[in-house]
């Protein structure tokens, strides 16, 4: 027996050491690469792993290697204890524990049951060899890195599969009965509701209005999307059990100016669809200027107009319009400028470029009304009593049912019903003066309310002595009757002095730019009316 740690043999002893160095060359390179190559063999075909010694050229030797389990660590942190085991030639196993992954080669149980081992044979006799077998090797280990990498990315814990799911309130819908149909918990929509007071407006859905449900792969609540206006998103997500995280998601918008005109040859509302304007904007224009106008009574034909006014446009789409910023109008020969102020209170109106309110301290009118069915007339024949009575006010004849509103800010002092005035309301202003609303179908209001300006105090009827659908609308100054279509009306009061210069400076670019678009387009008209003549005179030579 050799005693291979005796110090005494030298460099002079040819045999024990050539036979020492060739051996240790050989079991360091198979060491290291042993368990890969096992590893690759289900990626690439191999020869057979226990080839005879028998199969090699002459003068060659082969070493036989006795393979057992190799575990190759992997600097690889993961959260979690995971393992797989890919099947091939040998058994591989991937496993983690602590933040630590490791691969673990075995051969598998042959079907031979007296073949218990696997055999690697490396051809030793040549040096070339060796190099060639070292350079696949390397090749093997570059390939079962990659194949490492794919394993990790198994590895990971998936994350849960969400669905969502868009649901239309239908008539009859409740929260409670849209959660049940979609089969969540009654126990999350009451925390929900619990969750802040920006989930009240989960209490205003209405039929048409869309909901989006979240839920998991066991079908549970996850979160709800409710998209109550077209640039605000009501978001509730689930945070935990009886959790609920409630937030408000904002769409940025984009305003654009935009410029019309048009001359009335019909209708306002016509002359204002002729120039391309939203119906929402054509009855905000008449808003604007209803102290000084009545639209129902006083526009003519040649009457112009022209507004600037805002569109809005979320993610490049236009979704919608603004406000007016200013306008113009021109009635009977009459003319009127507006334009939008925000005061240091931010409290927005219309003004006029003086600074002056346009909004009056009542309306002209009360209602939306189709004619005048009978005007103030201090010796009108009554229709139903047959004798001369005085009419003291102006009956305004509409559908039953449509609204009528305060003209002023005052304090309701008389809602009642008799046989003569039906269903009639009363109101207190400033200044000693009352307004009285008589023939509603239906009262809106109570004695001892205060209402404001434009708030609905009832709804157009023909109740007590009454031949059809109207409002009898009377306005008392000091005790005395007076004529609602023609009394000097105050006006609101003007932008203070203090902030008169802030006036001027924002409202002057509006202003501005309202002239340089009319000028521009009537400009251009004349120049295509004058294009078009020069062509029909061509034409006619």
């Amino acid at each position: 027996m050799i005693n291979r740690d005796y110090k005494g043999l030298g460099p002079k002893k040819p045999l024990f050491s050539r036979k020492k160095q060739r051996r240790k060359g050989i079991l360091v390179t198979t060491a290291l690469v042993a368990g890969t190559v096992a590893t690759a063999s289900y990626l690439y075909p191999w020869g057979s792993p226990s080839a005879s010694s028998d199969n090699m050229a002459p003068g060659e030797e082969s070493l036989v290697l006795e393979t057992t389990t190799q575990s190759l660590p992997l600097n690889l942190s993961l959260s979690t204890t995971e393992s797989a085991t890919i099947k091939g030639s040998h058994e591989t196993e991937l496993s983690q524990q602590n933040g630590q992954l490791s691969l673990t080669i075995a051969p598998q149980q042959a079907q031979n049951t007296n073949a218990s081992t696997s055999a690697l044979e490396v051809p030793t006799s040549a040096p070339n060899e060796q190099t060639a077998t070292a350079q696949e090797i390397a090749n093997t280990l570059n390939t079962v890195e990659s194949a490492i990498e794919q394993s990790v990315e198994w590895l990971q814990p998936s994350e849960p599969q969400i669905d969502w799911r868009k649901v239309t309130v239908s008539n009859g819908d409740s929260l409670a009965k849209i959660f049940k149909n979609q089969g969540f918990s009654s126990k999350d929509l009451h925390y929900i509701m619990k969750s802040g007071d920006q989930i009240k407006k989960l209490q205003k859905i209405r039929p048409g209005h869309e909901l989006e449900f979240a839920a998991n792969d066991d079908d549970s609540f996850q979160a709800l999307r409710y998209p109550y206006s077209l640039s605000e998103t009501l978001v509730v997500t689930k945070t935990n059990d009886k959790q609920f995280d409630v937030s408000i998601d904002k769409k940025a918008v984009e305003y654009k100016q935009r410029f019309a005109t048009a001359t009335i040859s019909s209708s306002f509302y016509n002359a204002g669809k002729e120039a391309n304007l939203p119906d929402g904007v054509i009855m905000e224009l008449a808003g604007v200027f209803e102290y000084d106008i009545d639209f129902a009574l006083e526009i003519r034909k040649g009457d112009n107009f022209s507004v600037l006014y805002q569109e809005k446009y979320i993610d490049g789409k236009k979704v919608g319009y603004g406000d007016i910023l200013s306008a113009e109008f021109t009635n009977q020969g009459d003319h009127y400028a507006a334009v939008q102020y925000t005061d240091s209170n931010n409290r927005t109106a219309y003004y006029s470029p003086e600074g002056k309110a346009l909004r009056k301290s009542f309306l002209r009118a009360p209602l939306k009304f189709n004619y005048v069915s009978s005007n103030f007339n201090p010796k009108r024949f009554h229709p139903i009593q047959k004798r001369v009575k005085p009419h003291r006010g102006v009956d305004y004849r509409a559908p039953t049912g449509t609204p009528v509103r305060a003209a002023g800010d005052g304090r309701v002092v008389k809602s009642a019903y008799n046989k003569y005035n039906g269903h009639y309301v009363f109101i207190q202003h400033g200044n000693n003066v009352v307004t009285k609303y008589l023939h509603f179908s239906k009262r809106a209001v109570k004695s001892g309310e205060r209402v404001k300006q434009g708030q609905i105090v009832g709804y157009v009827g023909s109740t007590g002595m009454s031949q059809a659908p109207h409002l009898h609308y009377e306005f008392v100054v000091g005790g005395v009757h007076r004529n609602p279509r023609t009394v000097k009306l105050p006006h609101a009061a003007p932008v203070p002095k203090t902030e008169l210069a802030r006036f001027k400076e924002q409202t002057k670019p509006l202003l501005e730019k309202l002239q340089t678009e009319r000028t521009t387009y009537f400009a251009r008209a004349n120049s295509e009316s004058s294009a078009t003549s020069t062509d029909a005179t061509k034409l006619q030579k």
